[in-house]
């Protein structure tokens, strides 16, 4: 779905963000891109959805092409600021800006945004203003937005971000549901406990903005020194099993270890 070979990318200041990675995400794939804080993964995210060009390397899209502009209609990319997506007077307009701006029919669009909004939750909410919602329901709105453009490639910049635990299970009951749509899912974040819920794959990036592993999500959060190479702590529960074989990820596998089943 999308290969990128060598990207580079510094800031106007001079500092490095990218520096020669490499990344090859496949059709279905969930993946992660981990890495402390400064460590490019919303650059390196934001060149992979071809919102910014890239200093050096070279970003191939569905092996068809090197434009991204070309393939938009298949690739959202929904940023860390929900204010990027809501800026109609109404959520509902919000959400059916990007389907009108492909010139899909209105039958269409309003299909679209009544069966997005329903899977959000949002049904109540869209003839409110943006900025009428609560912190979790703009995040919602922002992921809506983004996926009535019905992509096949969602790149996500900390999406669980600033959200509240009943809202954080919602969202991630939706990436599940997309997941399992057959949508490809490429999600940023400094989070190590939110990974077993959000990826089958990570890229983990260091503070020089380049790629020092990249494997299945067990593999890399068990791997406790590799993580704190990086600045990085791996999951509670993986620091509390450390040394049993495997280690479970998240809190339902230690209950089963415990359990003996």
């Amino acid at each position: 779905m999308i290969e990128a070979i060598g990207l580079g990318y510094s800031y106007p200041d001079g500092t490095t963000a990218l520096d020669g990675v490499d990344v090859r995400i496949e059709r279905g794939e969930r993946v992660a891109l981990l890495g402390p804080n400064g460590a490019g993964k919303s650059t390196l995210l934001q060149v992979l959805g071809g919102l910014i060009e890239p200093d050096a390397g070279s970003l191939h899209y569905f092996g068809e092409t090197t434009d991204a502009d070309s393939v938009r209609d298949r690739l959202s990319v929904l940023t860390q600021n929900p204010a990027d997506y809501l800026f109609n007077p109404t959520v509902r307009e919000d959400l059916a800006y990007g389907p009108t701006q492909q010139d899909a029919p209105q039958r269409d669009v309003d299909r679209r945004v009544e069966a997005i909004a329903e899977r959000l939750g949002l049904s109540s909410l869209l003839s409110k203003p943006p900025f009428r919602l609560s912190g979790g329901q703009q995040r919602r709105a922002a992921l809506a937005s983004a996926l009535t453009v019905d992509p096949e490639v969602l790149l996500l910049d900390e999406p669980l971000s600033n959200v509240d635990a009943a809202n954080r299970s919602e969202i991630l009951d939706l990436l599940a549901e997309l997941s399992n749509d057959g949508i490809t899912l490429v999600t940023s974040t400094p989070e190590t406990e939110l990974l077993p819920h959000l990826a089958d794959r990570v890229l983990l990036l260091d503070a020089g903005g380049s790629v020092v592993a990249s494997g299945p999500t067990r593999e890399i959060l068990t791997d406790t020194e590799l993580l704190a190479d990086c600045n990085l702590r791996p999951p509670q529960v993986v620091r509390l099993f450390d040394g049993d074989d495997p280690i479970p990820l998240t809190v339902e596998e230690a209950r089963r270890r415990l359990d003996g089943s």
